[in-house]
């Protein structure tokens, strides 16, 4: 179904197909299908084929790598600036990471092959969709620096900022437990980092509930990690005019 707005621009709801030129956006326009987004869903196996690629529309999705004892830690975050499936735009159709849904909503979802076919014909669609791998693999490298050096409570304000950079809303449906597991830390040490963000005036947080009261805040208890990241991505997709 195509997607426009009143004035016949593509408005998708994803900044990435949004941002894309005309031209480009009417290659994809017709092959894109809404999916819903369910908590908890694996969108990509690891060392699986990757049957489609989404571009979310809102929610948001992990990516995680799984170790073998069980664990897995999050190592990038995709909401609606970005896409699920970057392989395909690699010339491959496996990724060593899982994409899981973190928060449900909604995303555009086009079958791997139909786009690795529109990747062929045109290298422009190609070069333009690489510039958010390149934001993708700066966001993994900090994050691995980010979990090595900074602490519990600085990557949970890095953690929470980005989450509410990629759906635009200041309230997360997240639990403890799964924020644990997306840190790689254990719940105890969650708690009491949320404890300081609450005893600072910086969130409030019930069950399965998280509302960022004091961004500007907030972004001061962050490492330097979240304010990288976000250059890097503002010079890779600069504000549209």
């Amino acid at each position: 179904m195509p997607f426009t707005d009143r004035s016949g621009l593509p408005r998708t709801g994803n900044r990435l197909l949004d941002d894309l030129p005309g031209p480009l956006f009417d290659l994809l326009n017709d092959k894109l299908t809404s999916v819903a987004l369910v908590s908890g869903a694996a969108l990509i196996e690891p060392f699986e084929p990757v049957e489609n690629v989404y571009f979310p529309v809102d929610g948001i999705i992990s990516i995680v790598r799984r170790l073998e004892d069980g664990a897995s830690v999050e190592v990038a975050v995709v909401g609606h600036d970005g896409l699920v499936g970057v392989s395909i735009l690699l010339d491959d159709d496996r990724e060593p990471t899982e994409s899981m849904v973190q928060s449900a909503g909604s995303a555009l979802c086009i079958k791997a092959d139909i786009l690795r076919e529109l990747l062929t014909s045109s290298p422009a669609l190609r070069t333009a969709l690489l510039r958010f791998v390149q934001a993708l693999l700066a966001e993994m490298a900090q994050s691995a620096a980010c979990n090595a050096r900074h602490t519990a409570i600085q990557r949970l304000a890095r953690w929470l900022l980005t989450s509410s950079d990629r759906t635009d809303r200041a309230e997360l449906g997240l639990s403890h437990e799964f924020i644990a597991m997306m840190l790689g830390i254990r719940r105890a040490g969650v708690s009491v980092a949320f404890g300081q963000l609450r005893e600072a005036g910086l969130v409030t947080n019930g069950r399965n509930k998280i509302n960022i009261i004091d961004r500007p805040g907030l972004e001061a208890i962050a490492c330097e990690c979240y304010r990288d990241t976000k250059v890097e991505r503002a010079r890779l997709f600069p504000p549209q005019a």
